[in-house]
């Protein structure tokens, strides 16, 4: 069997070349295999490889299906077993991303406004060297170990 990716299925729904959809359970997900009018099926894979894209619940792949303008579908849960879907690491694991990506946000917002606060500070700027120089004797002040 074939595979085929979104975009493609996008250009084949398209052309009119889909004659028909089946969405498959198996395992704890399910994926899609298209009947063309061509007479060779295909199963949709994932953008950049011939790995099949595997969807979590019957209601996601429903809804590429319905962006991509195919109204009906039909359902083959032979094989599919609730019981195998693992949805408790994949929600682990998007949790700790989204608790990442908001401490990402707020250091960047925070990092902005510590520039802004910066730029807009009034006081005389202080020249590197000065710096550097009071730095210098602040260090040679400290008692030696």
């Amino acid at each position: 069997m074939q595979s085929m990716t979104l975009e493609q299925l996008r250009a084949t729904v398209s052309a009119g070349g889909v004659v028909g959809v089946t969405l498959k359970g198996h395992g704890g997900g399910f994926f899609l295999e298209i009947a063309t009018r061509s007479g060779h099926d295909a199963i949709l894979s994932k953008a950049r490889s011939t790995e099949p894209r595997r969807f979590g619940s019957p209601t996601s792949a429903l809804v590429v299906l319905r962006e991509l303008g195919i109204a009906v579908a039909q359902l083959d849960a032979t094989d599919w077993n609730p019981d195998q879907k693992n949805m408790s690491q994949s929600r682990r694991d998007r949790a700790q991303a989204m608790r990442e990506a908001h401490e990402a946000a707020a250091y960047t917002r925070w990092v902005a406004a510590e520039l802004q606060a910066s730029i807009d500070d009034p006081r005389p700027s202080i020249p590197h060297e000065e710096v550097m120089a009071e730095m210098d004797a602040d260090l040679a002040a400290w008692p030696s170990a």
